[in-house]
């Protein structure tokens, strides 16, 4: 039966709190283990109290990382990482159907030239006991050229100088497996005060490191995917925010009349401001004298999303200036994203205002249709046939008319502002829209309007940015 306290059990987020106490009580371990050191007497002849101090210096180090890798998980849990992100596993790395020795000790008398090692030495080393220890000056065989002379160096500051080792080294076994040991020893002096012998711990760390360099490589490669993330960012918003209007308040087009149109807009970010999407939204004064609205949205996020969405708004911009009336328009819209490098959905809808008529021409594309706001009442205007942008080849768009009066509000918006909102369905939030018909009747401009609407569903977790648009027929 598993010890309660590894227990297998659904992989978590640690609390916080867990995670303190796993600190405090790795920090009274380590104090428990320390003190257990500091008592253990060490006879010079003693070679099993050597060994267990050393076992008591090594679980200090051990203790000593574990305590810095629970500091470093409360100072930040990261979110859990894509698995792409993590290192392949080794497919040559060793798999051993026992648990192999971890820890042997050595002992080499400088004197009498006498060596001795133990049982898990040899394994260690994958070395044959009939084949006998290493002498100390052999020792370096054993090793990768590259980490000799750090043995060497070991060696000689603590024969000569007196100092403990501490180090780690590469060795290549006898059966061709690379492994990595962590030695520790202290010399043994005589009466003399002269190097009598020389004892030391091994410790196969191998896995251990493994497991180090998988950590440290992951963790580089989520700060890589972060930085990325980060940049792509930054470029999709200065894209979006170079492409759409920046306006500020209402907008008034250049040659006003007593008809023009009053018109405010403004972009909603989602909850999660990473996701910076497709949407727009746009008013254009045309060559004849009547006026473009439009808003639509892209699928994706990011630059791909922002930069599909400049490339349309661009086309309709320049196709609206030549003249296209709205409904052949959204099929030039379609080839275009059909025709793209980068194929995307788009929904859109397009309207052409003739002030001189007081007429409204408008397509759309598989998006919510115009609110209309009359004398205290509000309708969504009846749609005319068309499909996603992008979504099949050669569709055609029909073109509806909607003759509008002094004080009419027009309100258009993407799909993101409703669907979804406050956890409702697009109808719902449709409805939630057109209730405010009372309080749009009292406004006195598309920038009242368009407050109304942002109160209403400005502050929603919402699930995707959104783009809304008000025009205003002047009285």
């Amino acid at each position: 039966m598993p010890s309660h306290l590894f227990a297998d059990r659904p992989a978590q987020p640690p609390e916080p709190g867990s995670v303190d106490a796993l600190i405090s009580q790795t920090r009274r371990l380590r104090g428990d283990v320390d003190a257990v050191r500091r008592d253990t007497l060490v006879d010079e002849d003693d070679a099993q109290g050597r060994w267990q101090r050393a076992l008591c210096d090594l679980a200090v180090h051990h203790l000593d990382d574990l305590r810095e890798h629970l500091d470093q998980l409360k100072e930040g849990l990261p979110p859990v990482p894509d698995p792409d992100a993590f290192p392949e596993a080794d497919p040559e790395a060793d798999v051993e159907t026992t648990p192999p020795a971890r820890v042997g000790s050595a002992e080499w008398n400088l004197l009498t030239d006498e060596v001795t090692w133990s049982e898990e030495l040899f394994q260690l080393l994958g070395r044959s006991p009939e084949a006998g220890p290493l002498p100390l000056d052999e020792l370096g065989s054993v090793l990768f050229s590259e980490d000799q002379p750090l043995l060497t160096a070991m060696l000689t500051a603590c024969l000569v100088d007196g100092k403990p080792i501490d180090g780690e080294f590469r060795i290549v076994r006898a059966d061709g497996r690379v492994r990595t040991l962590h030695m520790r020893g202290e010399p043994v002096l005589d009466s003399d005060g002269c190097t009598a012998s020389m004892w030391a711990v091994f410790r196969d760390v191998s896995e251990l490191r493994r497991s180090q360099r998988a950590v440290r490589e992951s963790r580089d490669s989520l700060q890589r995917r972060r930085e990325i993330a980060q940049t792509e960012h930054r470029l999709a918003v200065e894209l979006q925010e170079a492409v759409l209007p920046p306006w500020r308040g209402s907008l008034r087009f250049p040659h006003t009349r007593t008809d023009a149109l009053d018109v405010a807009a403004h972009y909603l970010p989602s909850a999660s401001s990473a996701l910076v999407g497709g949407d727009w939204y746009d008013a254009l004064e045309l060559a004849d004298g009547c006026q473009l609205l439009t808003v639509g949205d892209l699928t994706g996020h990011g630059v791909t999303a922002t930069s599909g969405m400049a490339m349309v708004l661009g086309a309709l911009r320049g196709m609206a200036m030549a003249g296209i009336e709205p409904g052949p328009l959204m099929g030039w819209l379609n080839q275009l994203l059909e025709a793209s490098v980068q194929p995307a959905l788009g929904s859109a809808v397009c309207c052409r205002y003739d002030p001189a008529r007081r007429t409204l021409s408008w397509a759309q594309s598989g998006h919510p249709a115009p609110l209309l706001f009359r004398g205290g009442a509000g309708r969504a205007l009846i749609a005319p046939e068309g499909v996603l942008l992008g979504a099949t080849s050669g569709a055609a768009y029909g073109q509806a008319e909607e003759r509008l009066e002094a004080g009419d509000v027009l309100i258009l918006h993407t799909d993101g502002l409703v669907a979804r909102s406050a956890g409702t369905v697009r109808s719902g939030g449709t409805e939630r829209l057109l209730a405010l018909a009372p309080r749009v009747a009292t406004a006195r401009s598309a920038q009242d309007c368009l407050r109304m609407v942002v109160e209403e569903f400005g502050e929603v977790d919402r699930e995707d940015d959104a783009c809304v648009l008000v025009a205003r027929i002047a009285d």
